[in-house]
């Protein structure tokens, strides 16, 4: 499953899987970098629902943000390599 997934996400994996193999990785900042995407994913929730009760499109401009933020964060923090996630947490060259 992994495996296939990481094919699909291929386009959105390799911006971060390019550089050198990062020397100073520590599996904290895979479990860190899943947890702020998930804090992302949760912001883009309730920016949605508070965003449902206006009647301005501008409104869900926040919702896509913090969505695609945290989307790319939790896919590298699972799909990714030690490198991409280095280079998210700029570590990584």
């Amino acid at each position: 499953m992994k495996s296939t997934l990481t094919k699909l996400f291929w386009p959105i994996l390799k911006f971060f899987e390019t550089g050198e193999e990062p020397e100073n990785f520590k599996p904290s900042h895979r479990m860190a970098l899943n947890g702020v995407g998930g804090l992302f994913l949760f912001l883009a929730v309730v920016s949605g629902i508070a965003a449902s009760g206006s009647d301005d499109l501008g409104g869900f401009i926040p919702v896509v943000v913090f969505f695609a933020v945290g989307f790319v964060a939790v896919l590298v923090g699972t799909l990714g390599t030690n490198k991409a996630v280095a280079k998210i947490w700029g570590t990584g060259k």
